[in-house]
């Protein structure tokens, strides 16, 4: 049986990377949630590290909007909002393999694991768009949760 679009396959909105620290300041973690939130309601696969910090809080907006949330987590397990878990056992190498499985990222604060993912996503022709975050060539600024999303998932 051959199966085509329509059959019951689903073509999912773009999948979109929310970067950012597992430890944030609460504004970072309100604007994780509101992304979450914003690209469940727009049809896009939240892609996530899987663990707390921006990663969680982002992962709780878009869960509770019925989004699908896939974690691409360093071990077996990731926060309880993940409704996929891909367990990569691979600790920082995952990053890229969450950054290569993007159409866009949006990175919220951050240390250096989160420049990495940057710095990859760059050299990969994946835009990024930033609140808060590194100001370096090529992040793209945003002002608000809203105009990341907007521009994560509209831009070429």
């Amino acid at each position: 049986m051959v199966m085509k679009m329509g059959d019951g396959i689903r073509n999912p909105g773009r999948q979109v990377a929310v970067i950012g620290g597992s430890e944030a300041e609460k504004e970072a973690l309100l604007h994780a949630e509101r992304v979450g939130l914003l690209l469940a309601q727009h049809g896009a696969v939240l892609l996530s590290g899987g663990r707390g910090g921006v990663m969680e809080a982002s992962c709780r907006g878009a869960f509770h909007a019925g989004g699908i949330v896939v974690g691409i987590v360093p071990g077996s397990e990731g926060n309880s909002y993940l409704t996929v878990i891909i367990k990569t056992r691979m600790d920082h190498a995952r990053n890229f393999i969450l950054v290569g499985s993007a159409d866009a990222v949006i990175a919220i604060g951050g240390e250096y694991g989160t420049l990495t993912e940057i710095a990859y996503a760059l050299k990969s022709g994946i835009p990024v768009y930033g609140i808060s975050t590194w100001d370096i060539p090529g992040v793209i600024p945003c002002e608000s949760p809203d105009q990341a999303v907007l521009r994560a998932i509209s831009d070429p």
